[in-house]
């Protein structure tokens, strides 16, 4: 992937024709899914379809005038920093307070990446346009705040302030529950082969504290490089991987520090074990709970993907162990 900030003049542009050219494409799917349901959410969608396609004549014209007719085989995805989105819009009858979540992060991020871009071009007449353009972005990530205001409660409209909430998750649980879950489970495997391979509490707790360390540096350092944060809005990358790396390590610590009972004690090792598995069951079900509270996912699909995947993960180890 490329950096933005290697980006020249005519990658810009070409990124943000085709950036254009799919949010309306987006816009248009969101309105044929809310057209019988909510007419005049879809008539807002249709507009903000035809806007963007107005915006990409716009660059397009630009680019045309500045670069010649042919665009480099350049999308946002090939840049590093814009924020993967889930596609959300393949699927249909969809709630419009999750279709207005979505457009709001697309015109919040549509926003930062001209703002970014003007701040990059050297063309006065480029710049000008990418300044007016994330202007209009911003009108249409407050446009889209409004979104089905008349068809929520006022409970709901006074618990969630929008823009606030879908920063935290996006700086704060995202990289903090990738990072417990990434602990959690990975080092279930390690640290019950280890037991039941040694029957002693302190060599299986030696594996379960390198098993959880070495996962906290990796996963630390694999969010800190994945994303500078710059376009997504997503905060320090450096905040983000220390959060994920620390998360990483507290999920394995968890079950580990249990095995610090003393070999000495009267069945030492059973007693640690027995621990160490009522603290993986308290784990997977918490990070089952934050995915169906901040993830939009639903509680008992959480349970069974991280519940389930983390017991198979767990008997793995053991058999291993024991074998």
């Amino acid at each position: 992937m490329k950096a933005f900030s290697d980006l020249t003049q005519r990658e810009i542009l070409a990124v943000a024709i085709a950036s254009e050219e799919e949010d309306s494409r987006i816009y248009i799917s969101f309105a044929d899914d809310l057209r019988e349901r909510y007419p005049a959410s879809a008539a807002v969608f249709d507009e903000m379809a035809e806007d963007e396609s107005g915006h990409r004549r716009q660059l397009l014209e630009m680019y045309e005038s500045r670069f010649g007719s042919k665009l480099p085989p350049i999308r946002r995805e090939d840049v590093k920093g814009f924020l993967k989105r889930r596609p959300v819009w393949l699927t249909t009858n969809l709630a419009l307070d999750t279709i207005r979540k979505e457009a709001e992060a697309m015109e919040f991020q549509a926003a930062r990446f001209y703002q970014r871009a003007a701040a990059q071009t050297t063309d006065v007449d480029i710049r000008k346009l990418l300044s007016d353009l994330a202007e209009v972005e911003q009108t249409h990530e407050a446009h889209a705040q409004e979104l089905g205001a008349a068809h929520l409660t006022e409970s709901a409209r006074e618990e969630e302030d929008k823009t606030q909430h879908r920063m935290f998750v996006l700086q704060y649980v995202q990289p903090g529950l990738a990072g417990l879950m990434d602990g959690s489970v990975s080092t279930l495997a390690p640290l019950f082969a280890a037991a039941f391979a040694t029957l002693h509490n302190w060599p299986t707790f030696l594996v379960g504290l390198a098993a959880s360390l070495g996962a906290g540096i990796s996963m630390g350092f694999a969010e800190a490089l994945s994303d500078d944060g710059s376009l997504t809005g997503r905060g320090s990358p450096w905040l983000r991987g220390g959060i994920c790396g620390l998360m990483t390590a507290l999920g394995g610590l968890g079950h580990t520090m249990p095995f610090l009972v003393p070999d000495t004690w009267p069945h030492a090792f059973w007693t640690a074990t027995a621990i160490a598995g009522l603290v993986v069951f308290v784990e997977l079900w918490a990070i089952a709970w934050v995915r169906a509270r901040f993830m939009d996912t639903p509680f008992l699909h959480a349970v069974f993907q991280i519940v389930v995947g983390g017991v198979i993960v767990l008997g793995v180890g053991v058999l291993i162990g024991g074998s």
